[in-house]
């Protein structure tokens, strides 16, 4: 949709392919600057240290479907390391353990992916964003409060590896995944529970989405579009209106 830049900016759906370092609110904020609009919200929070598409939704008419988007299936790639632990389960916690890796074939890295494939249980992390209380976990595990939620039903429809399938050896070693996923699972979880699996544990040190529902990062305003002069009239450009997204979710 071509919009006319003069015309008043009322409500659309913008995809944004959000920077490493950076928090979801943290877009969300420079988005509300851009449109000089309030209501401004997105579906489906990245923690900082990911990277990838982030469906942001301004104006009332749009945020009011934030929640279609995030019941789309979600599309990754991550970067685990294995040999590491850490409180997080990412690269924002400090280290809590080590064990060496030793040496795992490619046909035990399969066998192990084989076994997270599919409908499942799975626990929150207890660093996640998810309330209890009016509050999100992460304020609880922050204060050395345990918070124990209940596992939850998620489906994980494709789970394989994307690097060259050699052995995983030495003290430490990188595993690439690609994951397919119902909404509401995390990617940290699975990480440490295939760490866990191969028994020499593991965390997510990078994360990328790259897909959500029917949407692509492919087709995503970077954050050169939205820090350059002229980033009113980029957004405006690649915007879609209420009325074409609301087609494209029937």
């Amino acid at each position: 949709m071509v919009l006319d830049i003069k015309t008043p900016f009322e409500a659309g759906v913008f995809l944004i392919d959000k920077p490493a370092g950076m928090s979801s609110f943290a877009v969300v904020g420079r988005m509300r600057r851009i449109l000089g609009i309030k209501k401004v919200g997105h579906a489906g929070t990245l923690d900082p240290f990911a990277t990838g598409l982030l469906i942001v939704c301004a104006g009332r008419p749009a945020t009011k479907m934030i929640s279609q988007f995030m019941d789309g299936e979600k599309e990754y790639l991550a970067t685990l390391q294995l040999g590491v632990e850490t409180e997080t389960l990412d690269p924002e916690g400090e280290v809590v353990n080590r064990r060496p890796v030793g040496k795992i074939i490619p046909e035990d890295v399969e066998a192990c992916l084989e076994k997270y494939r599919g409908e499942q249980k799975q626990v929150p992390p207890a660093y996640s964003a998810l309330k209890h209380k009016g509050k999100p976990l992460y304020y609880y595990a922050r204060k050395g409060i345990e918070i124990k939620k209940e596992a939850r039903d998620v489906q994980i429809k494709v789970l394989e590896r994307t690097d060259e399938e050699v052995d995983l050896e030495g003290d430490v070693a990188e595993l690439n995944i690609r994951v397919v996923c119902s909404k509401g699972t995390y990617i940290r979880t699975l990480a440490a529970d295939i760490g866990n699996s191969l028994g020499c544990g593991a965390y997510l040190t990078q994360l990328r989405r790259t897909k959500s529902g029917c949407f692509s990062v492919e087709h995503a305003l970077d954050w050169d579009a939205l820090s350059a002069e002229d980033a009113k009239d980029r957004c405006l450009e690649k915007m879609m209106s209420v009325e074409q997204v609301a087609k494209l979710l029937q």
